[in-house]
């Protein structure tokens, strides 16, 4: 679906800021023999020049993303372990009683829901994707099996549902109508509920050059600021903001009725007012990102390409849809990474989107390479702790967030 108009204001004042070309879908993890019947979506990024609002060009169907999802959160260590901390924050900071109910929309596997359930809340799960959803529903958590909008909100709300919290975690920018996303919040808050909700932070992307989180499921990159603007157009305020590390640079936001009596904390003007100071507001700031990644990625082909010349071998680590856009951006196939290894049973045995590299079991590599090429950079320190021995002995990982650099043992590094 093409977009013409600001998803938060409906204006028409776009302008596309970095094109990172025709891709296919990132998580379409094909098999070998399936290879030639992808379909490709052009990839580009535009911001509203009068809300500030991020998002892409074209988002697919739906359906065509997320109805066979590959991604599971049970496999993702660092993410299981954020969860684990989130919920009972989650709980003492709102208050919640035992036995209270909390949706979680987006749910997957039901990680972050079990973390709920630990905890004593009752919960429920709603998520369109069968594979996730299956693995959910046989560890006892309910899923509805559905897309997040105004009529699923109204149907919870005809069930009688009226949960305390709603959350939603790396979800708020796979939406195609953000508008439709808030009004099913509507539908089920009550007066004191509230809707907590983490997503990428565009300030830590754009001064972190995180342009990997650009990808076709991501209809838009949100700041405070514009979303203030939206969740405002539905009676609805952002009464506290905390960060996080997760991800390469999260907010978690708590949004509630504007009638809550809770005041609204001071931290959310402040966010706002770095957002400002960064730049957010001007488009030259989007520009000389753009300038930033092209540099980037010609210096990590160029890396690659060296170390080919000198013989070494050259794997990736770890497939997440973020790869994707790297490999496709920079032009990296199979001639400069022999392999990507991986823990998701989903993806081992296929090829990565468009760039056909083999997906390998992580532990079926008996002989390390020389180089890992670390898709997944934003649990770096997760993977600089995990592959201690192979850092230790001379191996290395190469990293192209925020630049190109070679990480060592301890995570020290030189730039490439």
């Amino acid at each position: 679906m093409k977009r013409t108009n600001c998803m938060v204001c409906s204006s028409d004042r776009l302008y596309e800021f970095i094109d990172c070309g025709d891709q296919p879908n990132g998580n379409n993890f094909l098999f070998p023999e399936d290879v030639g019947q992808e379909v490709t979506f052009s990839l580009a990024m535009m911001v509203c020049q009068d809300c500030w609002e991020v998002q892409i060009s074209e988002f697919p169907p739906q359906e065509l993303l997320f109805t066979n999802h590959p991604y599971l959160t049970g496999v993702n260590e660092p993410v299981v372990r954020h969860f684990r901390q989130l919920a009972p924050h989650v709980i003492a900071k709102l208050g919640l009683q035992e036995n209270d109910l909390v949706i979680d929309v987006g749910c997957n596997d039901g990680t972050l829901l079990k973390a709920f359930a630990a905890n004593g809340m009752r919960v429920l799960g709603v998520d369109p994707s069968e594979r996730p959803g299956k693995v959910a529903r046989a560890q006892g958590v309910t899923v509805f099996q559905q897309f997040w909008n105004h009529e699923t909100g109204k149907s919870l709300r005809q069930l009688g549902i009226r949960p305390e919290v709603i959350t939603a975690t790396a979800v708020f920018y796979h939406v195609p109508d953000l508008h439709d996303f808030v009004a099913g919040l509507n539908e089920v808050m009550g007066p004191n509920s509230f809707f907590v909700v983490q997503g990428v932070n565009l300030l830590d992307l754009i001064e972190r050059a995180e342009f990997d989180h650009f990808y076709h499921e991501h209809s838009c990159i949100h700041a405070l600021a514009p979303l203030t603007r939206l969740f405002g157009q539905h009676g609805l305020r952002i009464q506290d903001v905390e960060f996080s590390p997760i991800h390469g640079g999260s907010f978690i936001l708590y949004v509630c009725r504007e009638e809550n009596p809770l005041p609204t904390t001071p931290a959310v003007a402040e966010a706002i007012a770095a957002e400002q100071h960064a730049g957010l507001n001007r488009l030259e700031t989007y520009q000389a990102f753009a300038a930033r990644i092209e540099h980037n990625m010609a210096t990590l082909k160029r890396l690659l390409e060296q170390l080919k010349a000198d013989g070494k071998t050259v794997y990736a680590l770890g497939a997440p849809v973020k790869g994707s856009t790297v490999l496709n951006y920079a032009g990296i196939g199979p001639d400069l990474v022999e392999k990507v290894t991986e823990v998701n049973e989903l993806k081992v045995g296929r090829v990565t989107p468009g760039t056909h590299i083999p997906v390998v079991a992580e532990a079926s590599v008996t002989e390390a390479p020389d180089y890992y090429l670390v898709l997944a950079w934003n649990f770096i320190d997760f993977l600089v702790e995990k592959f201690d021995d192979y850092l230790t002995a001379g191996g290395r990982f190469i990293v192209s967030v925020p630049e190109v650099r070679i990480v060592g043992p301890k995570g020290e590094f030189e730039r490439a």
